[in-house]
């Protein structure tokens, strides 16, 4: 698959702005006790699941979870998990 679709893109729009609405009425819970190890978990994850879509041919899905795991790294730099300081690779200088 090499297509996005109107139907997938408007899934998408829609599943993100839902769990931006919960994100927004929910309550801060801040525990950054391993933090640093779930981040990168979940990048590794991320980078494992683009390479399998890769394999198979699945391009948009490939690059969507590079998108997800790009954004864990930016926001764990964000949030100070990461002390990275390269505005090339990061949105956090």
């Amino acid at each position: 698959m090499d297509t996005i679709t109107k139907e997938k893109l408007d899934k998408y729009f829609n599943i993100t702005k839902t769990a931006l609405e919960k994100a927004q009425n929910s309550e801060e819970k801040v525990n950054l006790e391993n933090a640093r190890v779930e981040f990168i978990n979940m990048v590794e994850s991320y980078l494992k699941d683009a390479k399998y879509f890769e394999e198979k041919n699945d391009f948009v899905n490939a690059f969507a979870c590079l998108n997800y795991a790009h954004g864990w790294l930016d926001a764990g730099a964000r949030l100070g998990i990461f002390d990275v300081h390269d505005s090339k690779l990061f949105t956090q200088d």
